[in-house]
């Protein structure tokens, strides 16, 4: 599962997602890709079972690229506590996702094979996505 090394505090405020992506909008890596068409936090164990639906049917033929990575912590608390006594502890991590950001990349399979690859990893995804293919792509 997807989550930081360390990071510089333990817990973090909800924050705000406003606005379109800017950064990591445009394939990088890849000639495919899925761009996410809405906002949302993806967990970890999400992007997990995305690649893990991509690896399998590419089967481990051509590359993947993981655009997200899920930094910010998300704390819970237990199940029937009751209210006060400080915030929960952190429970697992999120990737902040907006409209317009590149979620996954592949390159090195035919087309089809990458456009049914990358669908069943959106399916695991709580965004909506659209498939791009790179513009100077020629098959």
């Amino acid at each position: 599962m997807l989550q930081p090394r360390k990071t510089k505090f333990r817990k973090q405020q909800k924050g705000r997602m406003k606005g379109n992506a800017h950064r990591g909008d445009q394939l990088a890596f890849g000639s495919f890709g899925i761009k996410s068409l809405e906002q949302a936090w993806i967990t970890g164990r999400q992007i997990e079972a995305a690649r893990q639906a991509v690896t399998r049917y590419m089967k481990r033929e051509g590359q993947i690229w993981i655009k997200i990575f899920p930094d910010k912590p998300v704390t819970k608390k237990p199940a029937e506590v009751r209210m006060g006594k400080g915030k929960g502890a952190p429970e697992y991590f999120v990737a902040r996702v907006t409209p317009g950001l590149i979620l996954f990349e592949a390159d090195g399979v035919p087309i089809e094979v990458a456009k049914e690859a990358l669908r069943l990893a959106a399916q695991k995804l709580p965004v909506t996505t659209k498939f791009v293919v790179r513009r100077d792509y020629a098959e």
